[in-house]
């Protein structure tokens, strides 16, 4: 599943770096937290891996 935008890519990035021991679990923070105990490592791979050319900082709301 990509990324629908830039905010969401850079979360995903942060989780993914703290999924595989990079980053302490205790810095993440509102989504990039939550992706991290939500999503595999491979999901979040394909998140973070999200080509940002295009899409908005900050998907809409609904």
């Amino acid at each position: 599943m990509p990324a629908k935008s830039g905010a969401q890519q850079k979360a995903a990035g942060a989780a993914l770096s703290a999924k595989r021991g990079d980053t302490p679990k205790g810095k993440l923070k509102g989504a990039s937290k939550q992706m991290a105990e939500s999503m595999s490592e491979a999901e979040l791979k394909e998140m973070a891996a999200t080509k940002r050319n295009g899409k908005p900082e900050h998907a809409s709301k609904g």
